[in-house]
C-alpha cells in the first residue's frame, strides 16, 4: 500500500474553464521554435545556421558548458532564423516543418547491456537530457552530478490543471521503460506522486516508489513532494521530471527515434466552450492555430503557456513553454474599472483574506468568480503578517526568506531552506501577496546568484 502524505495549507483556485475530457483534432504549425531561455541553466551554441536541413533528433544547438548537451529539432525541415536580442542572445531558432517527419536515428542496446554512462551519452546526443530538472536551483540537471533520488509528480494541483490519468492512458510501456531509464541514473529510488483516492493507471507501474498526496494547491508540486520525503540540505542534489517529457525518454529508448509529440488542453473561461479540450501536438509549436477562432473576442486576452500561476505570458505568434501541458486563456483587465475597488461589498470577486462574502458562497458552491490579470494594486514594503504561511505547506518560514533573496543575504538563504524552493512553490504566495511583490521573479534571481556564489 502506498505511503499517503496529507497537507492543510494551500489553496485550491476555481476557475471556470476546465478542458473536457475529450480529444480534438491534432495541431501543429507551419513554424516551430526552440527557445533557449525555456530551458534555465544553459547558455546555447549555434550547430545551425538558416537554410540547414534538420530532421527530428538534429542537434540544433548545444549549452557551452556541457558541450554534449544537445538540444535537438522536434521536426523535420528547414532552419528558417536565428533569433536575437541584445547582445546577440539568442531569444529563438525557428524551423519551417516539412509535411513528413523523417527522424533521426540513434543506435540503442538492451537496457539491461547498458551503463550509466551510455545511458547518459545517448540522452545528452538524442536531446532529451535537457528536461531533467535539478533541486536544489530548478535548473536543467548536471550531468556530472549523481542524484540521491529521481522524483515526478503523478498529477497537478493547479487551476484548471490537465488530467494526466486521461492524457497518458495507454502510454504505460513508454511511461515504465523511462522508468527503468531513471533508475538506472541513481542510486536512490524513482519517486512517483499520486493524488490520494484516485484510481490512477499509474498506480500499475513498477520499479518506483509511489506516495500519494492529499492537500489543497500546491500539493502536485514535485517541490512540495520532495520537503515532505527527502527534505533538500547543502550538498543534496535531486532530479525531477514532468510526467509527459519522461514519454520522449522512453519512446528513445524503445524506438530509437525522438519523438516530441505530447497532449496539450486548452482551458480558460476565455475559451469558446466547445474548444475547451484536449490536443495532439509537437514540441515547440505556435499558439496560434490554438487560439484562433477558439477564444473571445473584442476584449484584450492574456494567452499563457501553463497555469495562471506559474504560467509564462506570450503574444498570438509564440510559441508553447516544453514543459507546459496546458494553456490558459483569461481577460487583461485593462478595460475594466471599478468604483473604490477593494472597499466596495463584492459577490463576483475571489479573495483569500475573506474581505468579501466569497468564502460563504464558496461553501455554498456559488464560487464561480471573475479573474482576470490585473495585479489590483502596486508594490510597497513587504509585510510580515503570515499570509504566506496559510498556502506553503513547507516546515519554512517564507517571509524571512524572501527578504534574505531580496537582499542577497547568501547566509540567510540557506539557513531559512532555499535549497528546497522553485519559483513555482512560491506561486500562491505571489498570488495572495498584499505587497504585491514579483516573488517568483525574486526568487528565480536569487536561486541564479546563490548557485553562481555557492558552485
Amino acid at each position: 500500500m502506498a505511503h499517503l502524505i496529507k497537507t492543510k495549507r494551500g489553496l485550491d483556485i476555481k476557475i471556470e474553464g476546465k478542458a473536457k475530457e475529450t480529444l480534438g483534432r491534432t495541431i501543429h504549425s507551419d513554424i516551430v521554435a526552440l527557445v533557449p531561455d525555456y530551458f534555465v541553466g544553459i547558455v546555447p551554441k549555434m550547430l545551425v545556421k538558416p537554410g540547414d536541413a534538420v530532421k527530428a533528433g538534429t542537434p540544433v544547438f548545444h549549452d557551452k558548458t556541457f558541450a554534449d548537451m544537445n538540444f535537438v529539432s522536434p521536426v523535420s525541415g528547414t532552419i528558417v532564423d536565428i533569433v536575437r536580442g541584445e547582445r546577440r542572445k539568442i531569444l529563438a531558432v525557428t524551423i519551417k516543418r516539412d509535411a513528413k517527419t523523417d527522424y533521426e536515428t540513434f543506435s540503442v542496446k538492451s537496457l539491461a547491456e547498458l551503463s550509466r554512462d551510455q545511458i547518459k551519452e545517448l540522452m545528452l546526443a538524442a536531446g532529451v537530457w535537457p528536461f531533467i530538472k535539478q533541486r536544489p536551483y530548478d535548473i536543467v540537471a548536471d550531468p556530472t552530478k549523481q542524484p540521491n533520488s529521481i522524483f515526478i509528480s503523478g498529477f497537478d494541483s493547479s487551476p484548471l490543471a490537465p488530467d494526466y490519468d486521461f492524457i497518458l492512458g495507454g502510454k504505460e510501456k513508454e511511461l515504465q521503460c523511462g522508468i527503468d531509464v531513471l533508475s538506472k541514473l541513481t542510486d536512490g529510488n524513482v519517486h512517483l506522486g499520486l493524488k490520494a483516492g484516485n484510481r490512477s493507471p499509474l498506480a500499475e507501474l513498477k520499479n518506483v516508489q509511489i506516495t500519494e498526496y492529499d492537500g489543497p494547491h500546491p500539493v502536485g508540486n514535485v517541490g512540495i513532494q520532495i520537503h515532505h520525503t527527502h527534505p533538500i540540505n547543502k550538498g543534496d542534489v535531486y532530479w525531477t521530471i514532468n510526467i509527459q517529457n519522461l514519454l520522449f525518454i522512453g519512446r528513445l529508448f524503445l524506438n530509437g527515434t525522438v519523438d516530441f509529440s505530447y497532449t496539450v488542453a486548452l482551458t480558460g473561461p476565455d475559451v469558446n466552450e466547445d474548444a475547451r479540450r484536449y490536443y495532439k501536438t509537437i514540441l515547440g509549436v505556435s499558439i496560434t492555430p490554438f487560439i484562433k477562432s477558439n477564444v473571445s473576442v473584442g476584449i484584450p486576452l492574456r494567452y499563457i503557456t501553463g497555469n495562471v500561476l506559474t504560467g509564462m505570458k506570450l503574444n498570438e505568434d509564440e510559441y508553447l513553454h516544453p514543459c507546459a501541458s496546458q494553456i490558459t486563456v483569461i481577460e487583461e483587465g485593462s478595460e475594466t474599472h471599478e468604483i473604490l475597488g477593494w472597499a466596495m461589498p463584492r459577490f463576483d470577486k475571489f479573495s483569500a483574506s475573506n474581505l468579501f462574502l466569497t468564502k460563504i458562497l464558496g461553501k455554498l458552491g456559488l464560487n464561480n468568480f471573475k479573474y482576470d490579470a490585473r495585479i489590483l494594486g502596486g508594490e510597497r514594503p513587504i509585510i510580515v503578517s503570515n499570509e504566506y504561511d496559510k498556502v506553503l505547506p513547507m516546515d519554512i518560514l517564507p517571509e524571512f526568506l524572501i527578504k534574505a533573496m531580496i537582499t542577497g543575504n547568501i547566509d540567510k538563504m540557506e539557513a531559512l531552506g532555499a535549497y528546497e524552493i522553485a519559483p513555482e512553490d512560491l506561486a500562491l504566495c505571489e498570488f495572495v501577496c498584499t505587497s504585491k511583490l514579483p516573488i517568483q521573479e525574486i526568487t528565480r534571481k536569487a536561486l541564479d546568484n546563490l548557485k553562481s556564489e555557492v558552485e
